[in-house]
């Protein structure tokens, strides 16, 4: 950052503002994503942020770093969001067969998943020295589920912390707290991390994305959905895996309750079989799901699936039931499909 682009922006020349905030623009959005846990939400608040840094770069008196500036813009913002009466939480769709009944009910029902090429965007900055691991490996949907369980001031410490490794003394400046409540409400975060399995730290080593193994569970799995081979799926499935549908408040926990809902819905598609698009969402496999419409020859999209993958079977099945998130995937809008009536 020069001193002269700092003024030129200061005086109202919104180039050389972009030429100063178009570095962080990605991370910062990331990070809104990691504290409100949707992809609306976080498209929202980013340009909350900037124009709030607009309006307000006047104020930027230098002692933090440009890029700690933001984060405590986008931090603030966040928590008035976490904290408002006003947040976007997703109507509960109205399911059109009569599900078995749910293992338990889910809390986090605005949960949405993150695209891969949005994450390859981020600039790779190395996390400061309070980090506890690596930011990238802090964005799959078990963490991200987590943190949406939290109060959200230790939501914010526990990100600011652990993922981005800012101190004790600058997170406190960033949240207008002191250094002792940070701490305190970083431990009570860890701890509440740690029972709910969504700290990603200690963790094995991931296969790497693309790797045969992880390509031949995941080719097996589609194969398996998309033929409505309920006993295939279940199969390819931990001992305890559950399967879950945001906003929807259901999930499904084991093999017996799994099976029940998938051929429920099989039976209700009465031989309609999905087709799934392979894509990448929180570092993870996942699907574009459609569905063939009455004439069977288009597919329209009917939401998006995430696996979450354990040594050599899938622990958790997401299933997003937005019909208009493969498309913010970069998927297609509709599928032909072959007139198998000729």
């Amino acid at each position: 950052m020069s001193q002269d682009t700092l003024d030129l922006a200061r005086a109202g020349d919104p180039e050389a503002f972009g030429a100063l905030t178009a570095p962080y623009s990605r991370e910062l959005h990331l990070h809104c994503y990691r504290m409100l846990g949707s992809l609306a939400d976080a498209e929202d608040m980013l340009q909350e942020t900037l124009l709030a840094a607009w309006r307000g770069l006047a104020g930027f008196e230098g002692r933090s770093s440009l890029r700690a500036w933001l984060y405590s813009i986008a931090t603030r913002r966040c928590l008035n969001a976490l904290r408002g009466a006003g947040r976007r939480v997703p109507r509960a769709p109205v399911p059109p067969f009569e599900p078995p009944e749910p293992s338990r009910r889910g809390h986090v029902t605005w949960l949405q998943p993150y695209p891969d090429t949005l994450l390859d965007q981020v600039a790779d900055t190395v996390p400061g020295p309070e980090a506890r691991y690596r930011s990238r490996e802090a964005v799959e949907l078990a963490f991200i589920a987590a943190l949406q369980r939290l109060p959200p001031r230790q939501t914010a410490v526990l990100v600011l912390r652990d993922v981005l490794g800012y101190s004790t003394v600058e997170v406190a400046e960033m949240l207008g707290t002191t250094g002792t409540a940070v701490k305190g409400a970083l431990q009570r975060a860890r701890a509440a991390c740690a029972e709910r399995g969504g700290s990603p730290s200690p963790a094995p080593p991931r296969e790497r994305p693309g790797s045969v193994r992880e390509s031949d569970l995941t080719r097996r799995f589609a194969e398996a959905f998309a033929a409505d081979d309920v006993d295939a799926v279940v199969a390819l499935l931990t001992d305890d895996a559950w399967l879950a549908m945001p906003p929807a408040a259901h999930e499904y926990h084991g093999a017996a309750a799994i099976t029940s809902f998938l051929e429920a819905g099989a039976a209700w598609r009465a031989g309609r079989r999905f087709h799934l698009v392979p894509v990448r969402a929180n570092t993870q496999p996942a699907f574009g799901c459609y569905l063939p419409d009455d004439s069977g020859l288009v597919a329209h999209p009917v939401g998006l699936i995430v696996l979450t993958l354990g040594q050599d079977r899938i622990q958790a099945v997401t299933r997003f039931l937005d019909d208009g998130l493969p498309v913010r995937f970069g998927l297609p809008e509709r599928i032909p499909l072959p007139d198998r009536t000729r």
